[in-house]
């Protein structure tokens, strides 16, 4: 029978940030996005996973009940004063497990390489944040470190809408409600929880993840009544952050959202992790702050991935930040290489990025003499 506490032990002293449970295959760590084995344990058989089942599930017949019903299940696991978020689904009718191990204290806002204008439009009144990327590009940990620098320095009431909850916060100068969303949970769905937030009083309201056009439609509605709202979405890029909104919708409604998102969205930060030369995870932002300039794009009838990218990439003035930018930041800064950086591109701009490196070393050397 496998020893799923001497597994999840390992995995937290080996800094793991995942655990998958597979049958037919040991369990395996995710450290710096490398697989690893977990060697001391056999290939998990079926009675492993079932064991494992009723390990995660704890006895809780609505837990049981909702993965029967939909075949996947999340939920989350207190375990030796951590949390880890935990997925279940299936495999040839066998159960599977994916873990997430959260680390109980958030990393400083400036460790984490997000730009500070992602922090300072935490204290815009109203209107609406995103924050997006693909899986496991630390989205998660720039949400809630963004909720712990509002609740450090600003008197607000900030409400959260999680699957599940993974960091918890404590109160300090503002009030956190934390609400988890699912079947038997404090919310039955995203959209619920944000139509229920217009009556709590909120200032803030955290959506852990906008994934379908309820849920926009009630965000939209909520940064529209004099809320800030922040949402997690995954995309993996700006550009086509505001294209898989507007796709959300049927073609007749388009041109209408269009004009709220255009009037409503205040920045959208998107990002991702690459290992830096040394082998560890660097962040690699690109930041979008909608302008005049910005808002026109979207608000044109036909949407325009390529002048978005554009519009960001020229628009640093105003905080904006390209990828193409981040990228050769980075590179000139010798934390990646140059075969990473135009990994993280389309060939066709790939000439744009050796540029946009020429012209961040002469700028370099020009203040190094003085010029």
């Amino acid at each position: 029978m496998i020893d799923i506490n001497n597994v999840l032990k390992t995995a937290i002293q080996r800094d793991a940030s995942d655990v998958h449970l597979i049958y037919g295959i040991r369990p395996m760590l995710r450290i710096s996005r490398e697989l690893i084995p977990f060697e001391e344990c056999n290939e998990l058989t079926t009675e492993d996973m079932n064991d494992l089942y009723d390990y995660f599930i704890k006895g809780s017949l609505e837990k049981d009940k909702q993965f029967k019903e939909t075949r996947k299940l999340d939920t989350s696991l207190d375990f030796e004063g951590l949390r880890l978020r935990v997925n279940i689904s299936l495999s040839n009718d066998i159960p599977l497990f994916t873990l997430r191990i959260i680390k109980n204290t958030l990393p400083k806002f400036e460790e984490l390489g997000v730009p500070d204008i992602v922090r300072r439009m935490m204290y815009q009144p109203q209107g609406l944040v995103l924050v997006t990327g693909k899986t496991n590009s630390g989205k998660t940990t720039t949400l809630n470190a963004l909720i712990n620098d509002i609740n450090e320095n600003q008197n607000k009431k900030i409400l959260t809408l999680e699957t599940p909850i993974e960091f918890k916060h404590h109160c300090k100068k503002s009030v956190i409600v934390q609400k988890e969303v699912g079947q038997g949970q404090d919310a039955l769905t995203y959209k619920d929880g944000v139509k229920n937030c217009l009556r709590e009083d909120c200032d803030i309201l955290v959506i852990g993840e906008i994934r379908d056009k309820e849920t926009m439609d009630a965000a939209i509605e909520t940064a529209e009544s004099g809320h800030l709202v922040i949402g997690t979405l995954h995309t993996k890029s700006c550009a086509e952050t505001i294209d898989r909104i507007i796709n959300f919708y049927d073609i007749a409604d388009q041109q209408s959202i269009k004009f709220l998102i255009a009037s409503l969205l205040k920045l959208v930060t998107s990002q991702r992790l690459i290992k830096s030369k040394t082998n560890e995870m660097v962040l690699v932002p690109e930041v979008m702050v909608v302008d005049n300039v910005i808002a026109g794009i979207i608000r044109k009838d036909k949407f325009s991935v390529s002048e978005v990218e554009d519009a960001i990439q020229s628009a640093s003035a105003i905080g904006s930040i390209g990828l193409i930018n981040s990228l050769a930041q980075l590179f000139v800064d010798n934390v990646i290489t140059l075969e990473q950086a135009k990994a993280q591109i389309k060939e066709k701009n790939v000439e744009t990025l050796n540029r946009t490196i020429m012209q961040m070393k002469i700028k370099r050397m020009q203040k190094e003499n003085g010029l």
